[in-house]
């Protein structure tokens, strides 16, 4: 696998190291040494998909409060994704920055996100799927969110949002004292 520094501590764009034929190819896509050497969280709790039926969806942003942060390890197995994380960790240089990147079935990008770090999407096709390894199981006390478009943030987004749910829709601004941030 070949690993690419984001900027932001801990958070890695992961793309599958191609062993090539004339039969197509072959790739490692989770390899558990070669992550624990690199001094990242190599357990896994639970694999998840996400469905989203239409372009413009977008998911997110979404954490888990401690003591149950968690690592997500996302890839997108069917259309394309802007695929967004946000360090929400205090003591981090790199404190209420972003970034993203194009995941898709053709380019087989993944992320790696830290714990600290929350997480969104938005879909750039049609019946596009995403495939979730997480290290921990989901706690609904837990679940956490800040909205999409803070200005705390300042998050770039490629094309127009026209599907999104309530409730991140109206997660209030990061910093308001409401017990939705870190």
């Amino acid at each position: 696998m070949i690993f690419e520094d984001t900027g932001i501590g801990g958070l890695w764009l992961v793309e599958p190291e191609r062993v090539e034929d004339e039969r197509g190819f072959f790739a490692r896509t989770w390899d558990r040494e070669e992550f624990s050497r690199r001094g990242l969280n190599p357990d896994l709790a639970q694999c998840s998909i996400s469905l989203n039926r239409r372009r413009g969806t977008l998911r997110g942003i979404h954490y888990q409060a401690a003591p149950h942060e968690e690592v997500k390890f996302v890839r997108c197995t069917s259309g394309a994704i802007f695929d967004v994380a946000v360090d929400l960790r205090p003591e981090s240089p790199t404190f209420k920055a972003w970034f993203g990147a194009e995941l898709s079935a053709e380019n087989r990008l993944a992320l790696y996100i830290p714990e600290g770090c929350a997480h969104g999407f938005l879909t750039l096709e049609d019946s596009t799927e995403i495939y979730y390894q997480i290290s921990e199981f989901y706690v609904p006390e837990a679940a956490r969110g800040v909205r999409w478009n803070d200005p705390a943030f300042g998050i770039i987004w490629p094309s127009a949002v026209t599907v999104i749910n309530e409730r991140d829709l109206t997660y209030p601004e990061f910093g308001s004292g409401t017990g939705d941030e870190t």
